[in-house]
């Protein structure tokens, strides 16, 4: 799998994510829940601005194209701070670090449904110091 084709399907499970209605777009409405579910209180006009600065089409939502775009085209200090809140997600269990149980929690959040075991394996070749969990360094790693 070459890595193009890896980031498209990270950037399809960020649109399912946000995309409640599975359309294929984000609304401004998808976008407000699903951020206020991650970091409270996001307002309306916040988030048609937000869609409308980043909608290539005019249609009012996000596309696929325009996660994409978003997300590449980013600042390293955003992409940064992009991964610290992707990593915080991951972190259900507010303990600094991404256990299988709280990688489990996440992918079944996601739509998908793995045991502790399988996110143990998930977990193994990006645990760097064999400590069973991903550090913020190892999460950083695992996502490049």
């Amino acid at each position: 799998m070459s890595s193009k084709m890896r980031s498209d399907t990270q950037f399809e499970r960020v649109l399912r994510y946000f995309d409640e209605d599975g359309d294929g777009k984000v609304s401004p409405s998808e976008l407000r829940h699903r951020l206020s579910m991650m970091e409270g209180e996001l307002l309306q006009k916040e988030a048609e601005m937000a869609i409308e600065a980043l909608d290539s089409d005019g249609d009012g939502f996000l596309s696929l194209e325009d996660l994409v775009v978003l997300m590449e085209t980013d600042g390293e200090e955003e992409k940064l701070k992009d991964l610290m809140d992707a990593f915080e997600m991951y972190d259900t269990e507010r303990c600094g670090f991404i256990t299988p149980k709280s990688l489990k929690k996440m992918l079944k959040r996601m739509g998908e449904s793995r045991s502790i075991d399988e996110c143990k394996v998930m977990i193994n070749p990006f645990d760097l110091n064999g400590d069973g969990v991903l550090n913020f360094e190892e999460f950083r790693i695992m996502m490049h």
